[in-house]
């Protein structure tokens, strides 16, 4: 494919990366809404909520299989369609239990779309042969931050089936603009791979090449335990535990996603200067440190700075694990990296809960830490895999 071809197929997939966080981000600041809407108690509120992550997990592992079938792109495409179709359907229910139908629905499509682009991503930074995956994941995070900021501002002039109405709309225009781009070329495919069937992707990894593609995606858990952890309790715990404002306790938060955006804006440069294997290593390594001075700190703004220091160490630990696992077996090895970093990200909140119960938020914070080196050792475990 020549050079302007990947250049139009890098700029496509990186409006479904920042689509996918814009229209993710405008559901979630409609929660509240969509709960009075519905009304809902804050633990059936909390069951129909994993609709979206049990719709995600269960169709992951299928769209691995899709995307080998019949290629990365149309299902991409498929998937977005959903997702911006899905986003409307829930300020249309009136109990939680149809709540949690719809969710499932918009969880699935979420759950595609992210295997898919992923498995897209991969294949063009191999033909590439450029380090670029991180430059994806910071449009998914500025999308992200865009349809927040948009989502608060709105909030007051418009309601949810409007606010929503409208991502929808333009959801659609992005994905029928993109999407010929995706729908017009085939995934390239480097010299290394061979030229396989159209459609049918990489041949199937082996026992040796599983094992390593779960290894790299309990690098994703890692990272997605400390994301899932920072969004639910670092508020909490800036506010509980260092009597700091409702204010500096919401940007805490912010704080975080901020330096990760900063620092997976930065990451193909990191990467091009370190390697794959010393960017995991280091920032493992710095997110641990951080996450101990934001856990234990006695200071608000320590508190604050350890917050900005974890998110930029994790900030390209997901991109370079979901890239290796594609790299090593395909679409399969995206959802199989995808799903456990999902999981992560379903596991931190509840973990920490029940850590901060038997001992404290503080000391349950410092699981993120722990996780963190953890990814940190396996970067050191499989330095040579990982630099591929």
């Amino acid at each position: 494919m020549p050079g302007h071809g990947l250049t139009r197929l890098r700029t496509a997939i990186t409006a479904f990366f920042a689509l996918d966080g814009f229209v993710f981000a405008g559901w979630v600041v409609r929660i509240p809404d969509i709960k009075e809407q519905t009304h809902a108690s804050a633990s059936t509120l909390g069951l129909a909520l994993l609709g979206v992550s049990a719709g995600a997990v269960l169709t992951m592992t299928m769209t691995g299989r899709l995307c080998r079938r019949y290629g990365s792109h149309p299902v991409t495409v498929v998937c977005m369609t959903v997702l911006a179709l899905s986003v409307a359907l829930p300020p249309l229910t009136h109990s939680a239990l149809a709540l949690g139908a719809v969710l499932l629905l918009f969880g699935a499509a979420y759950g595609g779309v992210n295997v898919a682009f992923n498995s897209a991503a991969v294949d063009l930074v191999a033909a590439l042969r450029r380090p670029i995956m991180p430059s994806f994941h910071a449009a998914f995070s500025l999308g992200g931050m865009i349809g927040a900021g948009l989502g608060g501002l709105v909030a007051g002039a418009l309601s949810p089936t409007r606010h929503l109405l409208g991502i929808t709309l333009l959801g659609l225009l992005v994905t029928a603009v993109a999407g010929r781009t995706l729908l017009r070329h085939e995934a390239p495919v480097p010299p290394e791979r061979g030229n396989p069937e159209p459609g049918r992707g990489a041949r199937r990894p082996d026992g040796r090449t599983r094992v390593l593609v779960v290894v790299f995606g309990l690098i994703a858990l890692c990272t997605a335990y400390g994301e899932g952890a920072m969004a639910d309790w670092g508020a909490l715990h800036l506010q509980q535990d260092l009597a700091a404002s409702a204010g500096t306790a919401a940007a805490g938060y912010s704080l975080f996603a901020l330096a990760m955006t900063l620092g997976r804006l930065t990451g193909t440069a990191l990467l091009e200067r370190l390697g794959r294997a010393r960017t995991v290593i280091a920032g493992g390594t710095t997110a641990a440190a951080g996450m101990l001075l934001g856990s234990l700190s006695p200071s608000g703004w320590a508190a604050l700075l350890g917050f900005a220091v974890t998110g930029l160490g994790l900030a390209n630990l997901f991109p370079v694990a979901v890239e290796r696992a594609g790299a090593l077996a395909g679409p399969s090895g995206v959802a199989v990296a995808s799903t456990l970093g999902y999981g992560g990200m379903l596991l931190g909140p509840p973990a920490i809960g029940f850590m901060a119960d038997w001992f404290s938020l503080p000391t349950a914070l410092t699981s993120v830490a722990a996780l963190a080196a953890v990814a940190a050792v396996i970067g050191a475990t499989t330095r040579r895999k990982l630099s591929g």
